[in-house]
């Protein structure tokens, strides 16, 4: 009698530790070769995009931290902050938007050093998430010393920031600077060339461009499969446009090329602030904007550059208090269901790797 196989169908998550937050996937397996995948969410919703409609535009500032990525507050802030003013035409001053461009890039760094630390726990380097955190914890004092908060800030304000960045702050973000640039490279060199961790991302979970593009794929992840797309190049905000830096592209669309692109990121963002340190203007950090503030009637989206990709803010005035609409594209949203390209074809054992690789943040998905 002949051996009968049939696939397998297997559940990963909510709960394991390895999807970074409430994410299930549903596996379809014939042995351990992976046939499909169908990520399925919406155990986080927060309906930050509703809640946004039933408060004040000064109001939902402070919802943009928390109801979208945790892990990215301050550029949050600015998509939401750059929407509003653009709806109103409330002119921010110079020195708030160089201010806004510096704490964005260091979020940034942030960001991506809370995505190479846990993937590189994903892949078993424990050192890499040691030494990630340790430099995170430095940006983090930086934030602090401004805005209060370590996670969460309400730093950016309609009109421009809450307040002026204290004396000596900027040498003590130029002395970061120094200190971290030196440690990207220690970062390349304990992995770029481990044979362990080379073996488990070189190949795997290759999405071609033609593919990302279709999945709507942005951020690291597009730039990895080789579209050169970067808002703050293609569609330039705040002060972008004044200041030098390069997009860094990989072809190859595997798990090693999304982490070269995201690597060579951190280093331009330390170019980036470098750049508007140099250039901060002196004066004002913030315009007049009543609390109750009443935008015109009308529509706008305005787009930026998330560590994560493409982050979008439409919002509607029928000229009240609140929003009469919002609605945010999110990059982790697409990102993630380019998942089902990746895996296919490939093992169990690669799911981990290629899911670190995208770097979601499950808010992000489900708002």
């Amino acid at each position: 009698m002949p051996l009968r196989t049939e696939e397998l169908l297997l559940n990963m998550g909510p709960q394991h530790p390895s999807t970074h937050g409430v994410l299930r996937l549903v596996l379809t397996l014939d042995g351990e070769n992976i046939t499909d995948v169908r990520p399925d969410i919406g155990y986080l919703h927060s309906s930050v995009e509703k809640m946004m409609e039933h408060r004040t535009y000064v109001q939902n500032v402070a919802l943009t931290d928390r109801g979208m990525d945790y892990l990215i507050a301050l550029n949050n802030e600015a998509a939401y902050c750059l929407a509003v003013e653009a709806l109103a035409g409330v002119e921010v001053p110079e020195r708030a938007r160089y201010i806004r461009v510096i704490f964005q890039e260091l979020n940034r760094i942030a960001s991506h050093l809370v995505w190479l630390g846990t993937w590189g726990i994903d892949l078993g380097a424990t050192t890499v998430f040691l030494w990630c955190f340790r430099e995170r914890e430095r940006v983090l004092d930086l934030f602090e010393q401004v805005t209060g908060g370590r996670l969460h800030h309400v730093y950016f304000r309609i009109g421009g920031v809450y307040a002026d960045v204290p004396d000596g702050w900027t040498g003590a973000c130029r002395d970061f600077l120094d200190y971290f640039l030196p440690r990207v490279d220690e970062y390349h060199q304990l992995l770029t060339q481990n044979p362990i961790f080379e073996a488990r991302t070189r190949g795997v979970g290759v999405i071609g461009r033609r593919e990302a593009a279709a999945m709507g794929a942005s951020g690291p992840v597009a730039r990895a499969s080789g579209i050169a797309y970067d808002v703050r190049k293609a569609a330039p905000y705040e002060v972008y446009d004044r200041l030098e830096f390069d997009v860094p592209v990989q072809t190859s669309g595997d798990c090693l090329a999304r982490y070269l692109v995201r690597l060579e990121e951190m280093r331009q963002s330390v170019r980036i602030i470098r750049q508007a340190l140099k250039d901060l203007p002196a004066g004002e950090v913030r315009a007049r904007v009543p609390v109750a503030m009443k935008p015109p009637r009308g529509e706008v989206y305005v787009r930026t550059e998330s560590p994560r990709g493409t982050l979008g803010m439409y919002v509607v005035s029928d000229g009240g208090e609140t929003p009469y609409r919002v609605k945010i594209r999110a990059p982790s949203f697409s990102n993630l269901y380019a998942l089902t390209e990746m895996m296919r074809g490939w093992k169990i054992a690669d799911i981990i790797a290629i899911l670190g690789s995208i770097d979601i943040v499950l808010s992000d998905v489900d708002r």
